[in-house]
Formats: structure tokens, C-alpha cells, sequence
């Protein structure tokens, strides 16, 4: 399977496409202007608390104070000491015995109202979730993340966890017991998929990485001015290669010279085994209209997608939700209706999995089929998309057919679409 990651880079901005087989799965794209929000780490003060909607809005240093909702709250373990006997008297604080330093670890029983958790003017740590998307600001969370290749380190959370992916019990195994013997107590990691066939050593020294880099953040976060940013995650580039320039990739292809020798230095350092995939690219025909990627972008900022068999789909996205419509258009099939309408939806069920990954769209998906009778095929319309999406990193929840032939869906968005990056200034 021909898998190739091609990145283009000029002054104005940075694009980078994921190609297997010729089809174009994903397209990123960043400005240096508008340089992505989600994983940086603030210091910032809580300016209003919201108990009707258990949530509050913090002001991070951003155009728009951040939503954080009570779910998403992890009150720092210092805070929690000096202030448990004080303000959280009567709330459902209670002290646990805790790291083996000594110090006890405050924990919440289920369902704290957020005034339990949160003050007017509080200064918390917090991480963007989500970037602000039209008129909302940034989603936040207290739940801190740290990700490198083969690790995701979460320090708040005592938690090991094993990519799904990984399916040989025995690598499962061997992973959670390490991980299980070397974390400090009370965090947490998550092993990624590419760390399967890692040995113990190169998991240590992830490790090592994360937690010295954990320390600095908390460093800087004590001395900062509120509201500060204390931590930025990788810029796209480097960020893609970390998360997408695996053994399944056969070429990592980049035409500019700087990022070049700047994505071969970070390769060296955290994936030597790597290094030698990466090629320049400096040939006249620019990199994307050699491998028709500049076609495959136009295509997919249309609203109106063409299926094999002569039907179509539309794709209209609002803020609030986005709606796909099925159409047997051209295709009129032969003699049964039942049969042509089926075909339809099977093959749009496919194609709207591909498109909801390729246009990254994401919240609210309402999908319409066309009307189908049969019990069966409806099923078969469910567990077909349902396989269909179980490619897609991104978290999805669907529901079955409701009786007017309409599909809801939610899938979990984190930024802005493709069309949202491209036709808006």
C-alpha cells in the first residue's frame, strides 16, 4: 500500500497531504499568521462562573475568553492543600492519601457543581481542547495532555492506556507492565500505536523526555504573569510528522529546502529509523500538481459530490451542524427501485466517510438517505458505515436510521474544516 506524506511550504503558509494510493485522506494547512491553537498550555483567571450551564469562562490572554465546562476541571493538587480546609469546607472535597512524596491528593465525589471547583478570579492551568471556531472562543481543559511519538503523558490523571490498535495481547501486555513500572505515581500514559514493537528502553526515555518536559511547564507556570501562554505544542510540520510519519509511510516528501533539513534533524532525534524516507523535492512542476493534489483540494471544498454510479451527495456546513443530502441523480438503475436505491445509499455511505475525513468536517452530522423499507438493508446501512468510519482517527458517535431515513452523527471537532481554512479570510 503506497502511502505517502507530501508537504508543501511556502512564506504564506504550510500545507501537508496524507496520500494512500493515489487518494488524498487528509490535507492540513497552516498559516503563519494563524498558527493553531489546540495544545498549548495557559496560565489563565477564571472571569465568570456559570452554574446553570456548569461551566466557566477564563481568560487565557486570547481575543475571547475560553469555555471550560465542570467536566473538564482538575484542580491543581497545591491549590487543593492550601485552600481544602478553607473555601472547600461543606463541598465534596476530600483528602486521599496520595504520591509517594508525601503530599495528599485532593479528589472530587462524582458530579461537583462547578462552584465547588471554581472561583471568580481563580488562576488555574488549562489547555485549548478546541480552537475557537467562528464566534465561539477556545474550548478548554484542566485535563492536561503531553504527546510525543510513542507516548501521550498525562500528569493529573492516574490512568495506562494501550492504543486499540495494538491487537497482540502479548505486546499489550508487556506494555501496560512496563509503563505500570516506571510512571511516578498518580499519572498517567497512553502508549501509541507506533510504539508496539518499541523496546523498554525507548519508552523509558519518551518517558524521561515528558516528564522533564512537564516540569518546565509547571516551572514557567509559577513565575508567569496571568493570563500567560506557558507552553506551545509543535507547530503543524512538525506536529504531522510526529503523528503521521509512521512505518506505513513509504516516502515523506517535502519541497523547500529549510523544512527539509529542519523535519530531517527532528526525525533524527526522535525516529533515526526514519530518516532515510525523507526525500527533498525540487523538480520545476510544483509538488502538488505533480501528484494532483491541487485537483483533489478544488474538489473537495464542493458542495456537491459526484458518485460512481451517477449519484451524488451535497455537503452544506453551518456553525451549528453540518448536512448531508443522498441522490439518485443520473443513476436509474435497471429494473427493481428498491435495488437502485439501495446502491445508492451503500456507495454515498462509503463516499461520506471518506468526505467527513478528508473535509475535516466535524460537531453535528445530519445524514439523508433515501427512504429504504427493508429492515435488512437499513441495517446493512448502519454496520456499513459504521466499518467505513472505523479508519478515522477522530472520535464519532452514530445512531441508527430514525424512521425518515436520516442519519445523526457526531464526530469530534477540534479545528476549523478544510473549507472553513480555505474559503474564509
Amino acid at each position: 500500500m503506497a502511502t505517502r506524506l507530501l508537504i508543501n511550504s511556502t512564506p504564506y503558509e504550510n500545507r501537508i497531504a496524507l496520500v494512500e494510493k493515489n487518494t488524498l485522506l487528509e490535507i492540513h494547512l497552516e498559516r503563519p499568521a494563524e498558527k493553531g491553537l489546540v495544545g498549548n498550555i495557559y496560565r489563565g483567571r477564571v472571569v465568570r462562573v456559570l452554574p446553570g450551564m456548569q461551566a466557566a469562562f477564563v481568560d487565557i490572554g486570547l481575543e475571547r475568553t475560553g469555555f471550560l465546562y465542570v467536566d473538564d476541571v482538575h484542580i491543581e493538587h497545591n491549590e487543593i492543600d492550601k485552600r481544602a480546609t478553607k473555601q472547600y469546607q461543606g463541598c465534596n472535597v476530600r483528602p486521599l492519601a496520595g504520591s509517594g512524596d508525601g503530599e495528599a491528593v485532593a479528589r472530587y465525589d462524582e458530579h461537583p457543581s462547578i462552584n465547588d471547583l471554581l472561583r471568580e478570579g481563580q488562576e488555574i492551568l488549562v489547555q485549548i481542547s478546541k480552537e475557537p471556531i467562528g464566534t465561539k472562543g477556545a474550548r478548554l481543559t484542566c485535563h492536561i495532555t503531553l504527546p510525543c511519538r510513542n507516548l501521550v503523558f498525562m500528569p493529573l490523571t492516574d490512568h495506562i492506556g494501550i492504543s486499540r490498535k495494538i491487537i497482540d495481547e502479548d505486546a499489550r501486555r508487556r506494555l501496560r507492565e512496563t509503563i505500570e513500572q516506571l510512571r511516578p505515581e498518580g499519572t498517567g500514559f497512553i502508549v501509541r500505536t507506533v510504539a508496539e514493537n518499541i523496546s523498554n528502553e525507548e519508552l523509558e526515555a519518551d518517558m524521561e523526555f515528558l516528564l522533564i518536559l512537564w516540569d518546565e511547564i509547571t516551572a514557567v507556570s509559577s513565575r508567569v504573569k496571568v493570563p500567560s501562554l506557558v507552553h506551545r505544542d509543535l507547530d503543524m510540520v512538525l506536529r504531522s510528522v510526529r503523528d503521521l510519519f509512521t512505518e506505513d509511510v513509504e516516502e515523506l516528501i517535502i519541497d523547500s529546502q529549510p523544512v527539509y533539513e529542519r523535519l530531517s534533524s527532528f526525525v533524527q532525534t526522535f525516529a533515526p529509523h526514519l530518516r532515510g524516507k525523507i526525500t527533498y523535492y525540487d523538480k520545476p512542476t510544483p509538488l502538488f500538481d505533480a501528484y494532483g493534489i491541487e485537483g483533489d483540494i478544488n474538489r473537495a471544498i464542493d458542495k456537491k459530490v459526484w458518485l460512481r454510479s451517477g449519484g451524488y451527495i451535497i455537503i452544506e456546513t453551518t456553525e451549528a451542524l453540518s448536512v448531508i443530502d443522498v441522490n439518485t441523480g443520473r443513476y436509474v438503475g435497471k429494473n427493481d427501485l428498491t435495488e437502485t436505491i439501495y446502491k445508492t445509499n451503500m456507495e454515498a455511505v462509503r463516499e461520506i466517510a471518506y468526505q467527513l475525513r478528508l473535509r475535516n468536517i466535524g460537531g453535528i452530522i445530519i445524514i439523508d438517505f433515501i427512504d429504504m423499507d427493508s429492515e435488512i438493508h437499513r441495517e446493512q446501512l448502519y454496520t456499513t458505515f459504521q466499518e467505513a468510519m472505523q479508519s478515522d482517527k477522530n472520535r464519532v458517535n452514530i445512531l441508527k436510521l430514525s424512521e425518515f431515513g436520516l442519519v445523526q452523527m457526531t464526530r469530534k471537532r477540534s479545528c476549523q474544516s478544510l473549507d472553513q481554512m480555505i474559503c474564509e479570510p
